[in-house]
């Protein structure tokens, strides 16, 4: 064992487990440069899981149970179809598919519309492409940070919640993340206003290919993602 890692209970997803990109960027870590990361099971809140190098990686369970592996890999090839601008992002967001609806990912730490106290990365459609989420991120002290610089889980946390791409909208039949390939290309200031926005690049069945990017207020790449997502039977 190499060490633990423990999720702060605030910094869930569905209400009882950890927001994917926070236990993935988490598990990052652990990984130097660009991280593949897989979940293979609900990351628990608030408990030492312990971490382990093998096969090349890391993995991470609690007892006999895996809870997730990462991977050093290559760059995320992917650019955005579109780079939104700030006030661009601000108008998805107000068209948030859920806005007023309870459902089992309302009290997102990352994209929750109910949460006051998370990164309020509410995305929505674009309002020239509503095949492309865009959304606003902020962030001030009260969210983790190093000095004046946003902690990289932040950064992988708000690739992750855009990257549901308006094809997978569907409230009574959620998709879950199951990958997240990662690259970070610059550090991001508390103050900041970063542009996240996400896009589909394909499906397999019950398997979604989708991709992320944080931008500048300038268009400049910030970050850039992989996921996948999947539909459960």
């Amino acid at each position: 064992m190499i060490g633990t890692l423990t999720i702060d209970p605030r910094h869930n997803g569905p209400v009882s487990s950890a927001n994917g990109g926070v236990a993935c960027g988490a598990v990052a870590r652990f990984v130097d440069g660009p991280a593949e990361v897989s979940l293979r099971a609900p990351v628990p809140l608030g408990e030492a899981l312990a971490v382990e190098r093998r096969d090349g990686g890391v993995v991470v369970s609690r007892g006999d149970e895996l809870i997730a592996d990462g991977r050093g890999a290559g760059p995320v090839e992917v650019e955005p179809p579109l780079r939104p601008t700030v006030a661009e992002a601000r108008e998805a967001m107000r068209s948030h598919p859920w806005l007023g609806q309870r459902h089992a990912l309302s009290e997102c730490w990352v994209c929750g519309p109910h949460r006051h106290d998370g990164l309020g990365v509410v995305f929505g459609p674009h309002p020239r492409d509503p095949e492309v989420t865009a959304a606003l991120l902020i962030a001030d002290a009260t969210v983790p940070h190093d000095g004046e610089i946003v902690s990289p889980d932040v950064m992988w946390a708000a690739l992750d919640c855009p990257s549901y791409a308006p094809g997978l909208w569907d409230v009574q039949r959620p998709s879950l993340l199951a990958r997240l390939h990662a690259e970070l290309l610059s550090p991001v200031a508390l103050g900041q206003p970063v542009v996240a926005v996400g896009w589909a690049l394909g499906s397999e069945g019950r398997k979604h290919h989708t991709a992320s990017a944080l931008l500048d207020a300038d268009g400049g790449l910030l970050a850039r993602a992989r996921a996948l997502w999947i539909t459960p039977r």
